[in-house]
């Protein structure tokens, strides 16, 4: 091993969390032949095949998984030295990996570009995907940082709220329900709804909220995007319950509206997590302080016309 170089560890290490060589040069902006050789190099240092081909998939063998743990050792040390080095030089310095639920998606790009004007020294990896694979990621620690709106209840972790996540109804402009105030769940509960995903935390505090008062919300349709939802809605195939962050960046709000319900806002939170026991780095730990003014730098970028949502702190 002594004959391997970082790189063909970096290399290994990417196309054993992908499953795919294909997908690791994409991510790595290599080639395909040169991700081969480099796995093929180290598997020749190893002396044993480190992925084994069943159909059109990829697994890692039992070296292969050994070598894999050893390999996100070394390289979360290398960079943890990296980012040590830099503070010394009095400069922010690393790699942030920051992995988020869809609705996030809605806000926290901006969130990140004051953070980089801040602390130019600090590359972002943003991961976007639902709920489950977010938490897949947590459990597999692949990221330095999660947020999510629902807190999983079978993880141990640490957590930081660090922003309101109000949840409300939205409606075409020419619903009937426009304009009536103090709609009633029950009454919620007979127009045909449209739904998130099964896991998603949106749909999680929304089925809540109906089934404490014993009723059960007429699903018309899953949509597996916010976006998707805002244009049925716009199509007049139902109502949702959805984060106003959604309605903060590209959103036809002209032909949206938001319901008076009793109950709605579900006054809900965005989070800011990592699994318990983990040593964050430099640049995570910066990031994590950042967040902590979230409120103030958001009604900031919506003063100077950033075009988004205000939420008051509380």
């Amino acid at each position: 091993m002594r004959h391997s170089t970082i790189r063909q560890l970096e290399v290994f290490a990417t196309a054993a969390r992908l499953g795919s060589f294909t997908r690791t040069a994409e991510e790595m902006f290599l080639t395909q032949p040169t991700v081969s050789m480099q796995i093929k190099k180290l598997t020749d240092v190893v002396g044993l095949p480190l992925f084994e081909q069943i159909g059109k998939k990829m697994y890692l063998t039992d070296a292969g998984r050994e070598l894999y743990r050893t390999c996100r050792g070394i390289l979360e040390h290398l960079s943890q030295f990296e980012m040590i080095a830099a503070d010394m030089k009095g400069v922010k310095a690393g790699k942030l990996r920051l992995a988020v639920v869809t609705t996030a998606k809605y806000f926290v790009p901006r969130l990140l570009g004051s953070f980089c004007q801040q602390y130019p020294g600090i590359d972002v990896s943003l991961t976007v995907s639902n709920r489950d694979s977010i938490l897949e990621r947590m459990t597999d620690n692949v990221d330095d940082l999660y947020i999510l709106s629902q807190l999983p209840e079978d993880v141990d972790e640490v957590v930081q709220a660090f922003l309101e996540n109000p949840l409300v109804v939205i409606a075409p402009v020419n619903h009937p329900l426009v304009n009536k105030k103090n709609i009633t769940l029950k009454r919620i509960a007979q127009e045909p709804f449209l739904s998130r995903e099964y896991g998603s935390g949106t749909r999680m505090a929304t089925e809540h909220i109906f089934s404490k008062q014993g009723l059960k919300l007429k699903v018309r349709m899953e949509l597996g995007s916010n976006e998707a939802i805002k244009q049925a809605i716009i199509g007049g195939l139902g109502i949702s319950v959805l984060s106003r962050h959604t309605t903060a960046l590209g959103s036809p709000m002209e032909e949206l509206t938001e319901l008076d319900v009793k109950g709605f806002p579900i006054d809900e939170k965005w989070y800011c997590t990592y699994p318990a026991g983990k040593q964050l780095s430099i640049v995570a730990q910066t990031f994590l302080a950042y967040l902590q003014d979230a409120p103030r730098i958001i009604v900031d970028l919506a003063l100077s016309g950033a075009g988004i949502i205000t939420f008051p702190a509380r």
